[in-house]
């Protein structure tokens, strides 16, 4: 199959299901169903696995044991584990668990700025310029996000213009990759030319990717829109697992499997096994005692031989 001119031949799938996935659930996830769900996302091929974040344990209960986590994961060659890190003490914790890759969270937005980080914009990327310049000292790959980019639940649509500007900001702390984040699923396929294409032109040598959530049901078509842009790098959880603990109002996130069936249809690479991603959907939702929320893991439906589980009832 052709892949259509314009569009990347190749897309980066970046797994973010063990973490943000997992993080606003309300029951604790035992350390070893997160270690099994990296491990099955490594296996099916995903090239980024985001595992844990590096986050005082208070902030987000739910991630407490991320040193345990990475320290049980069965490494795979190709692949990169990242986490989240919030300020130089994440950080020193993170290169201590071995982390490849790092990332820091800026907000489009002052409000979510404040609830999320309990300091302003400009004061969060204060914060994260020790931490980049750390994390290349120390040769490991940082990437940012920059959440509330296409609408906040207070402060309502977010100009372009704002969201270019922080990520300008963001970019000037030498990032390798941002991440354009619609926190709380509202970006239709209209939005995301406009935001991406005043985001390209403010920071036209910076890698970009895309997260979207899909309160609306348009978070593939969104996927779509940013790849006749050129964007080759999709974030995305397993199962559509997520939201966020900051943003009542966002839902999970757009489901891997979901992003894997569109690019294979398009004729674009991933290299990522979608019988195993579904199985792994299933048995990750098995551990809540619900089904995928993902279209695609429904329609294949569940693995030959899987049972209901009930591991964080």
């Amino acid at each position: 199959m052709t892949v259509s001119e314009g569009v990347p031949a190749r897309v980066t799938i970046y797994e973010v299901g063990p973490r943000d996935g997992l993080q606003n659930e309300r029951q604790t996830v035992p350390t070893q169903v997160k270690v099994a769900l990296v491990d099955r996302l490594a296996a099916a091929g995903l090239p980024v696995v985001e595992a844990t974040s590096f986050v005082r344990p208070e902030w987000v209960p739910q991630l407490g044991d991320a040193e345990r986590v990475m320290a049980a994961i069965e490494r795979r060659s190709g692949v990169h584990y990242a986490a989240l890190v919030p300020n130089l003490a994440g950080l020193e914790r993170a290169i201590g668990a071995g982390v490849d890759e790092i990332a820091v969270f800026g907000s489009a937005t002052e409000t979510f700025s404040r609830r999320n980080l309990n300091r302003s914009v400009g004061e969060a990327v204060e914060m994260f310029a020790p931490v980049t310049d750390a994390a290349r000292a120390a040769s490991v790959r940082v990437r940012g996000y920059v959440s509330m980019a296409f609408g906040d639940p207070w402060e309502g649509p977010v100009p372009e213009g704002q969201v270019a500007g922080i990520a300008r900001r963001m970019a000037d702390l030498g990032l390798d990759e941002l991440s354009l984040g619609d926190t709380i699923g509202v970006a239709t396929p209209g939005d995301v030319e406009r935001v991406l294409s005043a985001v390209r032109a403010a920071i036209p040598d910076t890698r970009l990717a895309v997260h979207f959530h899909d309160t609306f049901g348009q978070a593939l078509a969104n996927v779509h829109a940013a790849l006749r842009l050129g964007i080759d790098t999709v974030d995305a959880a397993v199962g559509g697992l997520g939201g966020c603990p900051y943003a009542a109002s966002a839902t999970g996130n757009l489901a891997t499997e979901d992003v894997v069936y569109l690019l294979r249809g398009m004729g674009i690479e991933t290299g990522i096994d979608l019988g195993r991603l579904v199985d792994t959907a299933w048995w990750i939702s098995d551990q809540f005692g619900r089904e995928p929320v993902s279209s695609v893991a429904r329609a294949l439906g569940r693995p030959s031989g899987a049972t209901t589980g009930a591991a964080c009832r």
